[in-house]
């Protein structure tokens, strides 16, 4: 058994732990670039924090899901101000930024100098300026993780960054900053957390650190993503939803993740389609599918009896078997209102240009059993 386990330095998490976010950042640096969302407003808090110890502030916000363009802005931006390290604040988005962003200003160059698949993949090789992440929804995991996703619009995908070197320095984890999320977010983002718990602990690079992590977190979701939903201040439900989100990004980082992701990769590039809705959309088909070839070519596999243990961990029911877990996280995803590929823009039409880029993407390798064309596209028309 060979395996190795990345995380940041240090980690806080606890409901108010944004109030050391002041003191945390002075051990890093006292110019930094805060990258935010689409409403640098949110953000105004900790920018008194950081102002009363010391430490100018330029904001950088990232309107939407990010780009190879913003990451370049926001290099040049970190540069021209001399920021001697970078404060994520936000969702995916603005993390997975300051990540892109805290490594260039280091190592230098463009993104697709560094990208895989669609740039040169390059390695970065000198470490990131310092960088701590604060995230604000529970979905992601990206406080903790050593990638960064793009958009690459010149060529229609979503890729990473991927280094040791862009795990984030510090990560604070404050619970209280998911209580103003929309339902519809905290829909997204919570089963993207759970699509990022139920794929690494069945991909074919398990481990068993991320093996305990996932059983804790899909059982956190699985009671109380449904509470965070329909009362966003349910505190103890978004305590369990942040801490789910966390170990969720643990677990991808230090394991894999499957066919949902590398399909996603793909919808998120190619249309304006939100992260977490496209995975909640393929989650249930890509369980099924992996569940019928994984019976059809590997009958052996013991991946079998893990979304057996997945689908007992949602359900609760100790006798509860793979198509039960199936047709839980269906009923979920109803039950929430989370929207078809259709309603993202995705059209049959589109399916042979998607499966064919979600065969090779990154985030496919890792899938328990390799899928046909045949069975990719089935999954895909199913989202649809």
């Amino acid at each position: 058994m060979n395996f190795e386990f990345s995380a940041p330095q240090r980690i806080l998490f606890g409901p108010g732990t944004l109030k050391q976010a002041g003191p945390l950042a002075r051990g890093l640096g006292r110019r930094a670039l805060i990258v935010t969302g689409r409403d640098p407003a949110r953000a105004a808090p900790l920018l008194d924090m950081l102002k009363a110890h010391g430490i100018s502030a330029v904001v950088f916000p990232i309107p939407g899901e990010p780009t190879t363009d913003m990451v370049r802005r926001g290099t040049a931006r970190a540069l021209e101000t001399g920021a001697e390290l970078v404060v994520g604040f936000g969702g995916g988005s603005p993390l997975d930024s300051a990540k892109a962003i805290a490594a260039l200003a280091a190592n230098g160059g463009d993104p697709l100098d560094y990208m895989e698949v669609v740039g040169r993949g390059q390695p970065l090789l000198k470490p990131s300026l310092p960088l701590l992440a604060i995230p604000t929804t529970a979905g992601t995991g990206s406080e903790v993780t050593r990638n960064a996703v793009l958009a690459s619009p010149e060529h229609g995908v979503k890729a990473s960054l991927r280094s040791l070197t862009m795990v984030p320095r510090l990560a604070l984890v404050d619970p209280e900053l998911t209580f103003d999320l929309p339902p519809a977010v905290t829909a997204s983002t919570g089963l993207d957390a759970l699509t990022q718990l139920i794929e690494p602990f069945t991909c074919n690079r398990s481990n068993p650190l991320v093996d305990a992590l996932c059983r804790a977190g899909i059982a956190r979701v699985a009671r109380s993503l449904r509470r965070a939903w329909a009362d966003g201040r349910d505190a103890a439900a978004r305590e369990d939803m942040a801490l789910a989100s966390l170990f969720g990004g643990f677990a991808l980082a230090n394991a894999g993740l499957g066919a949902v992701h590398g399909f996603s990769g793909v919808v998120g590039g190619m249309f304006k389609a939100p992260h977490g809705a496209v995975c909640a959309a393929l989650l249930p088909h890509v369980m099924a599918m992996n569940r019928a070839a994984l019976q059809r070519r590997q009958p052996r596999s013991s991946i079998l009896a893990r979304y057996d243990e997945v689908a007992r961990l949602l359900t609760g029911d100790a006798d509860a078997v793979a198509e039960d877990g199936v047709a839980w996280v269906r009923e979920l995803t109803t039950a929430l209102g989370v929207p078809s590929l259709a309603a993202c823009g995705v059209a049959n039409s589109d399916v042979p240009v998607i499966v064919e880029r979600a065969a090779v993407a990154s985030g496919t390798k890792a899938n328990p059993v390799e899928l046909t064309r045949a069975e990719l596209v089935e999954i895909l028309e199913g989202a649809i």
